[in-house]
């Protein structure tokens, strides 16, 4: 193949690459006296139809965009030697290595640097998304990612290259899904065949994650599905935060655009409020934050799931009342104690029942986190509580967990009843738990773990509980 010339101008110099029906190519324009790069799909038996599609795809893409950091579309034409058949995409050249042959040269990269290389990446992908209609890149990886060297301080000229996976959201909702991209680099809501902007932000996080590490995404221990990468690195606290919203499973946590990404690196502390979500509207709940305190004032009132449980409770407590009644009155003495003891558990749940509705009615949960400790405090009509009263406490006596020293705080938790239904926030100082939100509503369960989060600085974890 070296040393041919194609559409009498272009003679092919040298093979970059080569992976299944596909070949990229460098090459020298005779015409304009340049270097530029051929990517061929050539004809075969292995070739499908997506893969013609997705070429096609990649060349309208690129012939209708317009920056300094993309490949520049130049020409698409049909080969039809007696070596090659198929089609020519030809684009600009652009003379650096990629990310991964700097990581596998040695080079090392400092927190500031990858910063910088996020920026710009940021305002690549800025300017596609903003596209009309919006353009998803789709395999965001080191290999993918150019940089120049330079003889400065600075870190070098950073590119987006390779368009092949490329989705127009037009072309998502027109027509049939293809799963592509990298494994390591890919959101989950990738495997499943769905792309959204967002979705480039995580495999931008799991790639910057590559840099500052040196471990592959796919190498690096999870929980959740949350890439687990502290360990691995020196990064700043704030800096680990950030890549961690970036990198987020869910779409609905994740920080959403790259004009967010962006301005939550830029500032971290002015914007930080910027990446938690906003206050349910019709919510009740009292949320005070300052920088040296944050508290969380929980008064559920009146909702539907109480109506409904009140009305259980009045059924069950009915119920026992007429039992107790029989055996009193109904069954022979002697009898009737054994069917009285044998009621009394019964009672406790009921009693257990009424103070749930009671607690949940005009009770408070008041969670407090200060520079000094965490504490968490049930109030009834005023009164402080030793314990939150309901049919748990009846039984297994759990009382109001101890004031903690804020320095043993190491995992905050939504506690889950189902996939993605949030039923409860559990944050835990050292060996005990504080679990709070019983009786709230996915979203505030979900605002007030971000609000907690962006105070503690600490990453949001997932506790499922059992079905059954």
């Amino acid at each position: 193949m070296l040393d041919i010339v194609w559409e009498e101008r272009y003679e092919i110099r040298q093979q970059l690459g080569k992976k299944a029906g596909r070949r990229t190519l460098l090459a020298w324009d005779n015409q304009t006296q340049e270097l530029v790069v051929i990517k061929l799909l050539s004809f075969g038996n292995d070739l499908e139809w997506e893969d013609f599609k997705l070429f096609e795809r990649e060349a309208t893409t690129l012939k209708s965009l317009s920056h300094p950091a993309i490949p520049q579309y130049l020409n698409y034409f049909e080969v039809n030697s007696p070596n090659n058949k198929g089609f020519a995409l030809v684009q600009s050249y652009i003379a650096a290595n990629s990310l991964e042959e700097h990581l596998k040269a040695g080079r090392t990269f400092t927190e500031s640097e990858v910063k910088e290389i996020a920026k710009d990446i940021l305002g690549i992908l800025t300017y596609l998304h903003q596209h009309q209609p919006p353009i998803i890149h789709r395999d965001i990886k080191p290999s993918n990612i150019l940089l120049t060297n330079s003889s400065t301080s600075d870190k070098g000229e950073v590119y987006l290259v390779d368009f092949g996976s490329v989705q127009t959201l037009a072309a998502r909702e027109g027509g049939t899904i293809t799963v592509v991209g990298t494994y390591g680099y890919m959101p989950p809501e990738q495997f499943g065949g769905r792309a959204v902007p967002a979705s480039d932000l995580y495999s931008l996080g799991a790639t910057l994650i590559y840099l500052v590490t040196g471990v592959h995404p796919a190498d690096l221990p999870q929980t959740d599905l949350r890439l687990e990468f502290e360990q691995f690195t020196n990064i700043s606290p704030g800096f680990s935060r950030w890549l961690k919203l970036l990198t987020e499973p869910s779409l609905n946590r994740r920080l959403s655009s790259a004009e967010a990404a962006l301005k939550a690196l830029e500032n971290p502390l002015e914007n930080a409020i910027s990446v938690v979500p906003k206050k349910p509207s019709g919510s009740k709940v009292i949320l005070n934050k300052k920088a040296d305190f944050l508290e969380i004032n929980i008064s559920a009132g009146l909702q539907p799931h109480i109506l409904f449980f009140s009305w259980f409770a009045i059924a069950w407590n009915s119920g026992v009342f007429l039992w107790t009644i029989t055996a009193l009155f109904a069954v022979p003495f002697g009898m009737n104690l054994f069917f009285i003891l044998f009621s009394l558990p019964f009672w406790g749940v009921g009693i257990g029942m009424i103070l749930e509705i009671i607690f949940s009615l005009f009770g408070k949960s008041v969670f407090h986190l200060n520079q000094q400790e965490i504490s968490l405090i049930y109030k009834l009509f005023g009164l402080k509580l030793k314990f939150r009263p309901g049919i748990s406490t009846l039984f297994s006596f759990k009382f109001n967990p101890r004031s903690m020293p804020r320095e043993e705080i190491n995992k905050l938790e939504l506690v889950e009843l189902a996939e993605g239904n949030p039923w409860a926030i559990a944050i835990w100082a050292g060996m005990q738990e504080y679990q709070f939100g019983h009786g709230l509503t996915p979203p505030e369960i979900e605002w007030l773990a971000a609000e907690i989060s962006d105070w503690l600085n600490l990453p949001i974890q997932t506790k499922k509980l059992p079905s059954d």
